[in-house]
């Protein structure tokens, strides 16, 4: 089996890139494709470039935003993913509950099991843990990398308190083409899995194998409203939350007011009024630990 990785050069794990080589070259893998990018924008083309060169296991070193962009390019071409989780939050690696681990993350990729799992789209891009625009966009967006590397998942709190008031805007979501919400809201949020931004057990049914989409609508437009929507989810009940409208759709169409930053697993994009979100079933292949196949 050809195996390849792709890695974000800046992010680490264990004992960094060189230990990688030679946990890879104990298990047999002494001579991958070997790509090292200098941030997840340029992990796309090495992913390209990869398939291209004929690999059969894609391992991804990185956070939760070179996943992204790798599995932006693998959904679809059925060769398995197995991710090495080196960045921030990895909630990717945590919700299919890949060890934060150098040696047994790799041994997931080269005897776990392989399984095909949900994405979304977004105005035609793939994420694995979430979209959403409005509060959650500003947040990632003024979460800078200096602070999130220091304070991890506090910089999302922190910038959160500078940011909410300043999200609300009017929206309409549509989903499998019916209204299900119109007016004034805080945020946005799709997800394929149940912790999503900040670690918070967002969605308490989501699974990444149902064939939907999870969907929140905050109309909390406040801090001190927000604090009560925050307080129920990090309780897991996030659906009992006074401000927070939420079902399940295999489409959600959304229109905003005006311009608004959105975000794709925890990467800011630019400002749009309209945001076309799509569920692919069973698009990617992934590595995931022996009998823990989500389902």
């Amino acid at each position: 089996m050809k195996v390849a990785v792709v890695a974000h050069r800046n992010k680490t794990l264990g004992g960094g890139l060189t230990e990688l080589r030679e946990t890879l070259t104990r298990y047999g893998v002494s001579d991958p494709l070997w790509f090292e990018v200098p941030k997840s924008k340029k992990a796309p083309k090495a992913v390209k470039r990869a398939l291209k060169e004929g690999a059969e296991l894609i391992f991804v070193w990185g956070g939760d935003g070179t996943v992204q962009r790798a599995l932006d390019v693998l959904a679809g071409t059925g060769v398995p993913m197995a991710v090495l989780p080196a960045g921030t939050g990895n909630l990717f690696a945590s919700n299919l509950e890949i060890p934060i681990d150098l040696e047994q993350a790799v041994q997931v990729g080269l005897n776990g099991a392989i399984t095909a799992i949900d994405v979304g789209t977004i105005n035609g891009e793939h994420f694995g843990v979430m979209a959403g625009v409005g509060a959650d966009a500003l947040m990632i967006e003024q979460a800078d990398g200096t602070l999130k590397d220091r304070l991890g998942r506090g910089a999302y709190v922190l910038t959160g308190l500078r940011t909410v008031t300043d999200a609300s805007v009017k929206v309409r979501v549509d989903v499998d083409g019916e209204k299900f919400y119109s007016g004034k809201a805080g945020s946005v949020i799709v997800g394929n899995v149940g912790r999503v931004l900040g670690g918070i057990d967002a969605f308490d049914d989501a699974s990444p194998r149902d064939g939907m989409l999870d969907v929140a609508v905050v109309t909390a437009t406040s801090a001190t409203q927000w604090a009560r929507v925050l307080s129920r989810a990090v309780t897991g009940k996030t659906a009992e939350a006074k401000y927070v409208e939420m079902t399940q759709a295999h489409t959600i169409d959304i229109a905003l007011k005006s311009r608004r930053l959105y975000q794709v697993d925890g990467g800011d994009r630019s400002e749009v009024k309209k945001l076309k979100i799509r569920v692919q079933p069973r698009a990617l292949t992934v590595c995931v630990p022996n009998g823990q196949a989500p389902q």
